[in-house]
């Protein structure tokens, strides 16, 4: 057994397939950002203030996943970081994913801690960290930063008390000057806020649309350059990753989660290119991790209305709401657990439906009305051993599957 692991760890060791793969990953920043010059040029002189020490507007950026919004803000602010070093500019930026640091402490914390200030995980009032964070900011002149990546996942979840906090600062502060940069999914975003801190936002909007499939081609093709050794990919690798990509709404972060992973593939099966077979594998691959991670985190009847959908496919029927309704209690029936009602199940479908596991199409049967035919968006196994991570669902999906 030791020779065994002893022959994957030396061939571990030296990629035949990768000069360097971590190029591939989303978080890496490349020296240059393809099809993103306006929006590099927006931003620029949005931040251009800061280089004559004043405080620039907030801004807000929106756009899909995959868009590069990220990787502007952090190209753009890592340009404007060297430049007022240069000037000498008393200037930082404290970049924070909000799905990551989840709650107002956690932001608040992290803040601290990009200021210097030790604050304990746990234990202090907001409020307290809050305000260690404003003396800080008064001890030294400062122009600060703040960019809250996904945003909007901190205010659906605990309101937006943390952002009039942080809209409002500049109030109590005499030394210091902060500005905001919010980055989300949701273009709505500001128009569900409280009116009091839209009206103290002044921010400024960029917009990013979706990447198309030949703006996703050379993405990869200036990320395969430094990330692959010459001539291992096959013919049809990067135009299959981008089109797959572009499909799903131009996500630049998909085709390459899909180049990395087609590559990594290829290494484990010891082939000496990267073909358009391991592309379509870690297609595979890649849904069923985002299919786990997405129906896990579903709550019970959502994932028996699934199971109910999952049940009249296999059955081969035409799966309207009414259909999914009856089938769903008959499920329900058999574990003993209580049902909700048929306007809350149509409410899941619809909420199955943004989240790309099923399709819910409505469509017009003339005088008969309009009826919602509902599909699946993906092969049923995939669904199956997602759901089959909940041990109460267990009987159920061994009789559907027979």
């Amino acid at each position: 057994m030791s020779d065994i692991i002893e022959e994957i760890l030396m061939a571990a060791t030296k990629s035949r397939i990768f000069k360097n793969r971590d190029i591939l990953r989303p978080d890496y920043i490349p020296d240059t950002l393809p099809h993103r010059e306006n929006e590099i040029r927006k931003l620029a002189q949005i931040l251009a203030p800061i280089l004559r020490e004043e405080r620039p507007n907030n801004v807000f950026i929106y756009g899909l996943t995959g868009t590069g919004k990220t990787a502007v803000t952090l190209f753009v602010l890592k340009h404007i970081d060297k430049k007022t070093k240069e000037l000498n500019i008393s200037f930082q930026y404290s970049y924070i994913n909000c799905r990551q640091s989840d709650t107002p402490y956690r932001i608040l914390s992290e803040l601290a801690s990009s200021l210097g200030i030790r604050v304990p995980f746990t234990g202090l009032a907001t409020s307290e960290v809050y305000k260690r964070i404003i003396r800080a900011l008064e001890l030294k002149k400062r122009l600060l930063l703040i960019v809250l990546d996904e945003i909007d996942f901190i205010i659906k979840k605990h309101g937006d008390d943390l952002l009039y906090k942080l809209v409002r600062i500049n109030d109590v502060l005499k030394n210091s000057k902060v500005s905001l940069i919010g980055i989300t999914n949701d273009v709505n975003f500001v128009e569900r806020l409280d009116p009091r801190i839209r009206s103290s936002l002044g921010e400024e909007e960029i917009i990013f649309s979706p990447y198309n499939a030949l703006q996703l081609e050379d993405i990869l093709r200036q990320r395969a350059r430094e990330a692959f050794h010459d001539n291992v990919l096959g013919e049809g690798v990067i135009e299959l990753c981008a089109a797959i990509a572009a499909r799903e709404h131009g996500d630049a972060r998909r085709a390459l989660d899909l180049l990395r992973v087609a590559g990594e593939l290829a290494e484990r099966e010891g082939a000496r290119r990267v073909t358009i077979e391991h592309v379509y594998k870690a297609r595979d691959e890649l849904e069923r991790d985002r299919v786990q991670e997405v129906v896990h985190t579903l709550p019970l009847h959502s994932k028996l209305v699934l199971l109910a959908i999952l049940a009249l496919v296999k059955e081969g029927k035409i799966t309207t709401t009414g259909e999914v309704y009856n089938t769903y209690i008959k499920i329900c029936k058999s574990v003993r657990i209580e049902t909700v009602t048929q306007r809350r199940v149509s409410d899941i479908i619809n909420e199955l439906d943004m989240l790309g596991l099923v399709n819910a199409k409505v469509v017009s049967r003339g005088r008969y009305g309009k009826t919602k035919i509902i599909s699946i968006n993906l092969k049923p196994d995939i669904l199956y051993d997602a759901l089959s991570r909940d041990p109460r669902l267990e009987p159920i999906i061994n009789n559907i599957r027979g």
